[in-house]
Formats: C-alpha cells, sequence, structure tokens
C-alpha cells in the first residue's frame, strides 16, 4: 500500500472500509488477558493487520478477553499459533520482515528505527521476555530506552509506543 493511496484521516471512523497498515503483532506467550485485552484495542486504534497469540496468550473467543478488548476481539484479526517460532516462520514467509521489541544490547531504539513493510513486531511474556529460539529467528530488535532503574515497562504500554510509532512512520513515507 502507498502513502497515495492511505487516505483515512485520523479520527475517521464512519466507514468500516478501513485500510489496513501492513503491520502484525505477535504476542509470544503473554500472561496477561488484560494486556491480551489492550493490545488487541491498540491493534484495531493502529488499524493492523491481524494479531498472532502464541501458546498460552488468550486468543478469542475467551469471555475475560472479550471484556478486556472492549469489542476489539470482534474487530481485529487474530491468528493462533502453537508456539511465537511458529508465528514468526508464517510471517516471514509472506515476506514480513520480523522485529522482537526487547531490551537486549543489539536493540535499535524505536525512532531512530528505519521501519521495513510490511513488519511484524513480537511482544515477549511480561516476566521472561521473549523466548531465545524465536530471538534467533528474528531480523532484527527494536526497543523503548529506559532511563530509570527498571529497564522496561508494562508489555501493553510498550506496545502502544512502538505500534503508533510504526503507524505515524508508515503515513508519513
Amino acid at each position: 500500500m502507498s502513502v497515495d493511496s492511505f487516505s483515512l484521516e485520523v479520527g475517521d471512523r464512519s466507514s468500516t472500509e478501513h485500510p489496513k497498515l501492513p503491520i502484525v503483532i505477535i504476542l509470544d506467550r503473554l500472561r496477561s488477558v488484560h494486556n491480551v485485552g489492550n493490545i488487541l484495542r491498540l491493534a484495531d486504534a493502529v488499524n493492523a493487520t491481524e494479531v498472532a497469540c502464541c501458546g498460552y496468550t488468550a486468543c478469542p473467543p475467551h469471555p475475560k478477553l472479550a471484556k478486556a478488548s472492549m469489542g476489539a476481539e470482534n474487530i481485529v484479526d487474530t491468528i493462533h499459533f502453537e508456539t511465537a517460532v511458529e508465528a514468526v516462520g508464517y510471517y516471514k514467509n509472506k515476506n514480513y520482515k520480523v522485529f522482537g521489541v526487547d531490551t537486549i544490547s543489539e536493540a535499535e531504539v524505536i525512532w531512530d528505527f528505519k521501519v521495513y513493510y510490511p513488519i511484524a513486531i513480537v511482544l515477549g511474556n511480561e516476566a521472561l521476555g521473549i523466548q531465545e529460539e524465536t530471538l534467533k529467528e528474528c531480523d532484527g530488535f527494536i526497543k523503548l530506552p529506559a532511563y530509570g532503574l527498571k529497564n522496561s515497562i508494562n508489555v501493553s504500554n510498550c506496545a502502544a509506543v512502538v505500534l503508533f510509532d510504526l503507524a505515524k512512520q508508515f503515513i508519513n513515507q
């Protein structure tokens, strides 16, 4: 999709025909249904292509997810994979570049990152991060800088910053 074909104005929700952004979100074993629900709401807000729920990540239909996502589970396309490695391979075969969002030293700060589209981002477990075997399959890594004592923030908060930056870069290209 070119920028010329992207005519949706911010705040224009009067039509159900919104162009999907070439962004996929891969969730690697997220424990919290609330985080998954919030990420589904974010996926809708930026009009991401889909969300891949991997492992034990809650995936629609799920009663607690329906409440946490406030209806976004009915709007956002979701797909389930047994593992995030399987999801990464699936999207790579569809010509997506896959980037892990992680605090590892080789990760590039999101606002210095030149985005490749279509892009899939991998978000990891709230306590354990992205599985090692999944990290090995990623094309690269992006991060939010952390200047305080903690080196990370809540996964859905991180997703918000990353997704809106990716959407902004796509719209402004």
